[in-house]
């Protein structure tokens, strides 16, 4: 009994401590709730407050922003209007000129109304006359050819004739007066420039030129050369390449070779034996060969002295050789490695009066006859020759070129080139430079004077100055004054063609009339 009546007390505890903690719940709840919704209204109305704020700054801020606007706005307008303003007043003014313009268009297109109108008026006139003078020309034509016995494509023939004969006499008269006036100018400039250079070189006035005689102290020394059967001349011509030629001639015997630099080897080695006595067949071939090396050394050092003293920097160690072997060549009696530095000087003496590049006038002119160095053991001539080799061994354009023109065998390039072939014949053609025999050169004189007796109208011919001028006096009524002229550049023509010579052949066609009267 006890047990359940304290079940049921502990039941209604439990109901009752579970009703008192609602209620303590229920108040903490709502007193919870309270201070919840104070704070809600108390963050609203902050809020509030601040969204006011705020309203109040964003509408200050517009109303800056679109006084700003404003302004800008009533700004960029008047600038607006003060530009429509300037272009509205160049517009009136260009209308205004375009209206002067047009009036003025319209005053000329009157103008040239009336012009036009004057000139159909004056075209008819014209017409009208040229018809009237046509007609008067017809009938003046007509009376002529009755008057005349001639017809008018007559009549014009012998006009046409006549008038071509006054234009080629004219024309002849105004040719030589242009041409003397034009050859006295660039004669006396030409020779002034040559005169000069000629001067200014101290070349010698005869080049020394290369033998091949060897002398001998007695007629007792052939003997020995020949040798037991002939052996020591065989074993001396089999190791040199060359002929030589033992005869009558006192003390002294030849050595002949188309080589020159051969021939010069053969003379220097002889030379030793000579001296040295010792003629034998090993002794021989000794002393070729000691030569052979001098004549080598001596070729090399020819070539760069030669370089040296013109002053050619640059050469490539073959053309130094070839130049050395200049040394041993002549032409007519002169020798070609002076020569080629005589031209090398006159060159560039003359480039520099030109205003010309004097360093490449002087290399064109030291290497000009380059190819003489072995053209007698190459076909062709000696300028195509040269003008391999100086390809081959990297030359210029221009050198190259002066190579191969200085005989006039190309055309020239450059006036380097010409300077070149006017150095070569000034070289050649001084007095005492080249070597000619008498029977060659009498011929020469005497074919000069059959050229221009091969001509109608020449009374005389005389060859003169060593064959360097050729005079020619001609028939009065044969040739008239104007005809000198041309027969003066035909001679000269035939000449060039038909004639083989150094340097240039002046031509003078002289006409000369005599009046002769007696008195009694």
């Amino acid at each position: 009994m006890m047990t359940v009546i304290w079940i049921i007390i502990a039941v209604a505890g439990t109901g009752l401590g579970s009703f008192l903690g609602y209620l303590i719940h229920q108040k903490i709840s709502e007193a919870k709730l309270a201070g919840a919704e104070k704070l809600a209204e108390k963050v609203i109305a902050e809020a509030q407050r601040e969204a006011a704020t705020y309203k109040k700054a964003a509408a200050v801020q517009a109303k800056e922003e679109s006084y700003r606007l404003k302004t800008n706005f009533e700004k960029e307008t008047q600038s607006r209007r003060q530009e429509l303003k300037d272009y509205e007043h160049r517009i009136t003014e260009k209308e205004k000129q375009i209206d002067h313009k047009v009036d003025i268009i319209n005053r000329k297109e009157k103008d040239v109304e009336v012009r036009e109108r004057e000139l159909v008026a004056k075209e008819r006139v014209i017409r009208a006359k040229d018809e009237r003078l046509t007609t008067l020309i017809d009938e003046q034509n007509t009376k002529l050819e009755q008057i005349a016995g001639l017809t008018q494509e007559e009549a014009k023939k012998i006009l046409m004739q006549n008038l071509e004969t006054q234009v080629r006499h004219e024309s002849a008269q105004m040719m030589k007066v242009i041409r003397d006036e034009a050859k006295e100018n660039a004669e006396k400039e030409a020779r002034q420039i040559i005169s000069m250079a000629v001067q200014r070189y101290a070349g010698e006035h005869t080049a020394e030129t290369t033998v091949s005689v060897v002398p001998l102290a007695s007629d007792e020394m052939k003997g020995r050369i020949i040798g037991r059967e002939g052996r020591n001349i065989r074993a001396f011509e089999a190791a040199t390449g060359v002929e030589v030629l033992i005869d009558d001639t006192p003390e002294a015997i030849v050595i002949s070779a188309f080589d020159p630099v051969r021939r010069e080897v053969a003379r220097m080695a002889m030379e030793k034996l000579v001296s040295d006595g010792r003629i034998q067949p090993a002794r021989i071939e000794e002393v070729i060969e000691k030569a052979q090396k001098d004549v080598d050394r001596s070729i090399k050092e020819a070539g760069e002295s030669l370089a040296l003293e013109v002053g050619v920097p640059g050469l490539h160690p073959e053309l130094l050789l070839l130049l050395g072997r200049l040394k041993f060549r002549t032409s007519y009696g002169q020798n070609v490695l002076q020569h080629s530095k005589e031209v090398a000087f006159l060159a560039s003496m003359m480039a520099g009066e030109l205003e010309l590049d004097s360093a490449l006038a002087k290399r064109a002119g030291l290497l000009h006859d380059i190819g003489k160095a072995v053209d007698h053991n190459i076909e062709g001539t000696h300028s195509q020759i040269g003008m391999d080799i100086a390809k081959r061994y990297g030359e210029s354009a221009i050198v190259i070129n002066a190579i191969g023109a200085h005989h006039e065998d190309i055309e020239f390039i450059s006036p380097i080139s010409v300077l070149i072939a006017a150095a070569d014949a000034i070289s050649g053609a001084r007095p005492g430079a080249r070597r000619e025999s008498l029977e060659a050169y009498v011929k020469r004189l005497e074919k000069l004077e059959e050229v221009a007796y091969s001509f109608s109208g020449v009374s005389k011919a005389y060859a003169i100055q060593a064959g360097r001028e050729v005079r020619i006096i001609v028939t009065p009524e044969d040739v008239s004054d104007s005809r000198t002229t041309e027969m003066a550049n035909e001679i000269a023509h035939k000449v060039e063609s038909s004639l083989q010579y150094p340097g240039q052949i002046k031509v003078t066609v002289i006409r000369e009339t005599r009046g002769i009267g007696y008195a009694k």
